[in-house]
């Protein structure tokens, strides 16, 4: 389980993307940007979707489940420049379809 020091250290950067945001969920905090899940913090470690936009911008980094039964996700690599964060959530966010709209009855 991600502590709230371990948020707070990991968010300082990520919440330098505008756009960005998080909501905690079961212990952990899901990564939004742009109203999109793109990934999430989970232990204290920043995972994102295994999409071609995260494999073509990470291609060194690790794959690991965020917890049991889960698929596999990247492991964000940080620190990391903001512009490069933005370019990344941005690539992420366009290959995640849009969130489905609750119909009223």
């Amino acid at each position: 389980m991600t502590t709230k020091e371990q948020f707070a250290a990991l968010w300082a950067q990520l919440g330098t993307v505008e756009g960005a945001c998080c909501r905690v969920m079961m212990g952990e905090y899901v990564l939004y940007y742009e109203g999109r899940v793109i990934g999430g913090i989970y232990d204290g470690r920043v995972l994102v979707k295994d999409l071609p936009a995260a494999r073509r911008l990470l291609p060194q980094t690790e794959y690991q489940l965020p917890y049991p039964g889960a698929k596999l996700m990247l492991r964000l690599p940080l620190p990391a420049e903001p512009a490069w964060l933005a370019a990344l959530f941005a690539a992420l966010a366009a290959e995640v379809p849009s969130p489905c709209k609750n119909k009223k009855k």
